[in-house]
Order: structure tokens, then sequence, then C-alpha cells
């Protein structure tokens, strides 16, 4: 039996690479993003039967509700919600950061994501298919500059959670994937296009890869319907937990 999945942010990082490898295993993928053009490189890159473009930003309601319910035939029947789409803005310490960046993070990290996930629930609870949220281990362990992202990222954790209690009995299974540092576009974003900031940032480190990641996810959805995954914390090895910081006055 053909199986669906709907993966968020799929231009770029953990999403791009997920599509590939849901599509290259035989999976129907309903790909979305802002960029079309990027989509439409997948597209082409994977066949038209397999992957369908959804042109959409998470942050827009209306526009979500308006691609899923047009969706083609093929792709209606949702296997999998990949809660891809997210990212983090600025480097600066609360009392200096910018707030309209702390509601785009809000906006997009949290509030598009439950938005999404409500609206296809009855889809899922259906199909007895499967929800994996991407999160981070900056939900769990705080750094410096870290403020709003880190807090988007505790409440994907515990909606993750939540959700799996609620869905009990469904068939449902509820993921939270959690991941360290991966070479991606995450700090270009991060910084505004910064090149140098990102290249420093990786230079040397050994850094998880968008298909290390997209392995992962793929793991998870194809166990046995009878096992749920609740969080997966996964980091390089060159990356472990820093210390307490002390102040000395």
């Amino acid at each position: 039996m053909t199986r669906t999945a709907l993966i968020t942010g799929a231009t770029s990082g953990f999403g791009a690479a997920a599509a590939r490898r849901f599509a290259r295993a035989g999976w129907k993928v309903v790909a979305n993003g802002r960029r079309a053009d990027r989509l439409g490189r997948l597209v082409d890159e994977l066949g038209a039967g397999n992957v369908h473009p959804a042109v959409f930003d998470v942050r827009d309601a209306a526009a979500m509700r308006a691609a899923l319910d047009a969706l083609p035939e093929p792709f209606r029947d949702l296997d999998l919600l990949v809660n891809n789409a997210g990212l983090a803005l600025g480097t600066q310490p609360a009392p200096r950061a910018s707030l309209a960046d702390w509601q785009t993070m809000i906006d997009t990290n949290i509030t598009a994501l439950v938005t999404l996930t409500h609206h296809l629930l009855p889809r899922l609870i259906e199909r007895r298919g499967a929800i994996i949220n991407i999160g981070s281990v900056a939900g769990s362990y705080p750094y410096p500059g870290g403020n709003t992202y880190g807090g988007t990222k505790a409440f994907v954790r515990q909606f993750s959670l939540a959700l799996r209690s609620d869905l009990h009995g469904t068939g449902v299974r509820v993921t939270d994937i959690e991941p360290g540092m991966a070479h991606t576009e995450f700090t270009l974003v991060r910084t505004g296009g910064n090149q140098a900031a990102s290249d420093k940032l990786y230079a040397g480190a050994s850094s998880m890869t968008a298909e290390d990641i997209a392995e992962q996810i793929f793991y998870v959805a194809t166990l046995p319907a009878h096992l749920n995954i609740n969080r997966l914390e996964i980091m390089p090895v060159s990356q472990s937990f820093a210390g307490f910081q002390v102040h000395r006055g």
C-alpha cells in the first residue's frame, strides 16, 4: 500500500532531505514551502507522480487550508505529518533581542505547527497515521541567545507528549525528534545571511547533516504500527552539554 507524507519546510535542510528519502522509498510526498522555485526543482528531481508541491507560508492559516483541501486525489490520504518548518532568528541576549524576531519564531514554530496539526487530525486519525514534530535540543538545554527559540522548542516537546496522551486509543503515533548541531541553512537564516558566521560555527565540528536527520525521520515513520518513539534526541559526537555560567563580579 502506498503511503503519503506531508512535509513542511521542504525547500531546504531537513525537509528537503526528508522529501527525497520518502519519495525514493516509494511514498507519495506533499512538499510544503514558500519558495515555489525550490519545490519545482524537487518535483523535477523526484517526479510529479511522487511529489506534489504545496506552496504556502505555514503562518497563513487560510492559504494552508486552501492548499490542503485542494490536494489532488492521489495525495489526499495522508498517513504522516512531518512538522519541520521552523526557524531561529537572532543571537542577541534577551535585553537586546528583536521583539519582531521573537514573534516570528512563535508564529512559525508554535502557532503554525498547532494550526496545521489541528486541521489534519481528523485525516490522521482516520488513517491511523503518525505525527513527527521537529524539535531541538534547545528545548531542553538553554544557552545564551537561545531565549525564544529554545522556548518554542520546549513547547514542541510538551505539545508532542500531550498529543500522544490525547490520541491514546486512536492508533496515531506522535514523536518529537530533537536534533542538535546540524549543518544546514539554519545559521544563515538565524544571522540574516551571514555566511562567515555560519562557516565559523560549523568549522571542524563534524556536524550532523540534513540527510542524517531525514534518516531518523524515516526510521521513526516506518517502525511497526504498535511501536511509538516518544522523543528522539540526537547530537553529533562532537557536541555535548555546556557547563553552568558563573558571573564573578
